[in-house]
């Protein structure tokens, strides 16, 4: 969101961190008019960016062959797992593995056993839903990026300039010559920085619910909503602009990946947890999930857990140089 702000009105990194959290605290105020505008506030900000990807994406005509095939993971060299471990974190999300199971008290139900099999149906589908969202906005991503960007020295912009690609190209701040071939090169900076901040918002967002949603209903905390929001939204902003601080406004993709790799490391510490107590017949009853859920479950942690200790070592590595500076 942060960066989003720097490109569109070039407010520098560090103050543009903290507008951010302002806005949040904004979006946020929405919840005091009930639940439903805000989900449509946040609905219209991930509309923004499906739309505009998954638009061009068709426009540019992408290999459906070659599409499919990139979704079978290859590991081919040493940054494959690393990377591969940040798509798995920006698309799942630890926090919003309590957020979302969280959600189904927003809805209006009674406590009888057809009343809680129905919310717990569509607060299902709603989940299912945001993920599969979630799954074709980053396909489109990535094809996009695969198709501009994949084994070229630079790219030709509508207006006929040349941008060239090295080692130490800011890949997130040209990312927007993804649009170029649809757009135009100021329209397609505009929309891409537009989705960036809309994109930023609502993780910053959900980041701070699901801080709620910890501190009331598994620590008990019952303090005033503002104060809450203020430590939750204090301690996941911090970092970034101590990060920032240190580093000035150095390459940003670096920060970008590791902060979605230190998501995928969050991951079991939130999946093993939730996935023992969701288990437990003592505590769910009749609640308990399925075999097939509980073991889906389980592989997905086990996986993803494994993947988190492969790729270890180097994102300890990445991390160190990302915070000293290349």
């Amino acid at each position: 969101a942060a960066l989003g702000l720097n490109l569109l009105f070039h407010v520098p990194l560090l103050p543009a961190g903290f507008i951010t959290g302002v806005i949040a605290f904004g979006l946020l105020d929405l919840q005091r008019r009930g639940f439903r505008p805000f989900e449509l506030a946040i609905s219209a900000l991930l509309g923004l960016i499906l739309l505009g990807f998954l638009y061009e994406t068709v426009k540019i005509g992408p290999s459906a062959s070659g599409a499919a095939h990139g979704l079978i993971p290859h590991f081919g060299n040493s940054g494959s797992v690393y990377l591969a471990v940040g798509i798995i974190g920006a698309t799942v999300m630890p926090h919003n593995l309590y957020l979302h199971s969280a959600l189904v008290q927003s809805r209006s139900f009674q406590r009888d056993e057809p009343s809680m099999k129905k919310a717990i149906r569509f607060n299902t589908i709603d989940s299912v839903a945001a993920l599969a969202v979630a799954f074709l906005v980053n396909a489109a991503i990535l094809v996009l990026a695969a198709l501009v960007f994949f084994g070229k020295t630079g790219v030709a912009l509508p207006g006929g300039e040349i941008v060239h690609f090295s080692p130490d190209s800011d890949w997130i701040r040209i990312a927007h010559l993804t649009l170029a071939p649809l757009l135009g090169t100021a329209l397609a900076s505009t929309l891409f920085v537009v989705a960036l901040l809309a994109s930023g918002q609502s993780s910053t967002i959900t980041g701070t619910l699901a801080g709620q949603v910890v501190m009331e209903g598994f620590m008990h905390w019952r303090i005033r909503p503002w104060v809450r929001r203020l430590i939750t939204r204090l301690i996941a902003i911090l970092p970034a602009i101590f990060i920032i601080g240190v580093r000035g406004e150095g390459s940003v993709t670096d920060l970008l990946t590791l902060s979605q790799v230190i998501l995928a490391l969050q991951l079991p510490l939130a999946m093993f947890p939730l996935l023992h107590f969701t288990s437990s017949r003592k505590l769910m009853g009749k609640w308990r999930p399925g075999l097939a859920l509980l073991i889906a479950g389980w592989v997905s942690a086990i996986v993803i857990t494994s993947m988190d200790v492969a790729g270890l070592p180097e994102s300890l590595r990445e991390a160190w140089q990302v915070i000293v500076g290349r």
